[in-house]
């Protein structure tokens, strides 16, 4: 999906967590309501360097009579997050979108796991409203991985909707002090495969760990990949991962435009 330019303006701007911000920036009512899973390119409105935009998911939306909400959580990593960081109230960003391919919910199972690596819960929180309002009796679990307890964020609204949070932290300070992919094995045996669907965001070693433990099953599982973009609409192919194709053949498929949703077990890993 090609989406759109839009000049937003920033109603917020906060460190929630140590490197963790919040953004809520307000656009014009007529932004595409985005799916979940979408994100936005997103820069400083007449700044050149640094030149290229950033992708960040979409962590909640929501759209009035005279403008929408679009509410964005980043950690900053870098030189073009660090300057958004130091962005006031007020301040006029370029806003595009929204872009890529969301989760495809039209065969969601009467369980529902989630499964988070830092912020990768970003993408996810919006998933889990929006089923929540689609499918009300769904049986939701959510697994919250972090490095550390200042890293944990974005669980607000999870936490209200999902019947079980499950949150662990490499060092232990905060839930148990475990790899998410772990704690989730653990309880593997709660779920039937036949019943339920699993979707999930994180780090590639994550996804890797994740796609590991689920490849002798016939869990369903999609994934949310994070990956540099250049342009966020495939014109650069920079973000390209191999995905498996018919007949054991594979090909490329660009994350920003034909992502960054995928099919777990169709992904190719490089190990």
């Amino acid at each position: 999906m090609a989406g759109k330019i839009y000049i937003g303006e920033i109603s917020k701007n906060e460190e929630i967590q140590e490197d963790c911000f919040l953004m809520k920036v307000k656009v014009a009512a007529s932004f595409e309501n985005p799916l979940p899973g979408q994100f936005v390119m997103i820069r400083i409105a007449g700044l050149n360097d640094p030149f290229l935009s950033r992708p960040i998911s979409i962590y909640s939306f929501s759209c009035g009579e005279n403008f929408c909400l679009i509410e964005l959580l980043y950690r900053v990593v870098g030189k073009g997050t660090q300057i958004m960081a130091g962005l006031i109230e007020g301040s006029q960003v370029e806003i595009h979108g929204p872009l890529g391919n969301g989760f495809e919910i039209s065969d969601v199972r009467e369980n529902i796991v989630f499964i988070a690596g830092g912020i990768g819960i970003a993408p996810l929180s919006l998933l889990v409203e929006n089923l929540h309002r689609r499918f009300p009796s769904s049986l939701m679990t959510l697994y919250s991985g972090a490095q550390r307890a200042s890293s944990v964020v974005g669980l607000d609204r999870p936490q209200k909707i999902c019947h079980d949070v499950n949150v662990c932290t490499d060092d232990g300070s905060m839930g148990e002090k475990n790899l998410v992919t772990q704690v989730f094995q653990k309880d593997m045996k709660k779920f039937s495969p036949a019943n339920t669907s699993i979707y999930a965001c994180g780090p590639r070693e994550m996804l890797i760990s994740l796609a590991k433990i689920l490849s002798k099953s016939k869990f369903s599982c999609q994934v949310s990949l994070e990956e540099r973009m250049a342009c966020g609409t495939g014109a650069c192919a920079g973000c390209a991962v191999a995905i498996k194709y018919e007949q054991g053949i594979s090909c490329y498929k660009r994350v920003c435009a034909d992502g960054p949703v995928f099919n777990l077990a169709d992904i190719i890993w490089e190990y």
